[in-house]
């Protein structure tokens, strides 16, 4: 079953393809856990989405409650992903199926 979302790994230097692939993985399952899986990512992506492209007066209460949860999700998954190799100029990227 594929994901409803990629995620990639960018970074200034190269990185062996093993290593980039281990260091997405692990921000992958981070993020999952943290968010309680795949769908909730993708929902807590859009509503932080729709949160920064929205005036706060126009949220409703359930989107705002999810889009606060993804900083610091994905905050704890770029430090969980980024773990072995350093932080450097690397960031992750969230893409969308």
């Amino acid at each position: 079953m594929e994901k409803p979302y990629v995620v990639s790994l960018e970074t200034l230097t190269a990185l062996p393809a093993a290593e980039k692939i281990s260091a997405e993985m692990r921000f992958i399952k981070e993020l999952d856990k943290s968010l309680g899986g795949p769908e909730s990512v993708v929902s807590t992506f859009m509503a932080w989405k729709e949160a920064c492209e929205s005036d706060a007066a126009e949220l409703s209460a359930d989107v705002a409650s999810l889009a606060v949860k993804w900083p610091k999700a994905f905050e704890a998954a770029q430090r969980a992903g980024l773990k072995s190799i350093g932080e450097g100029e690397a960031h992750f990227e969230l893409h969308l199926n």
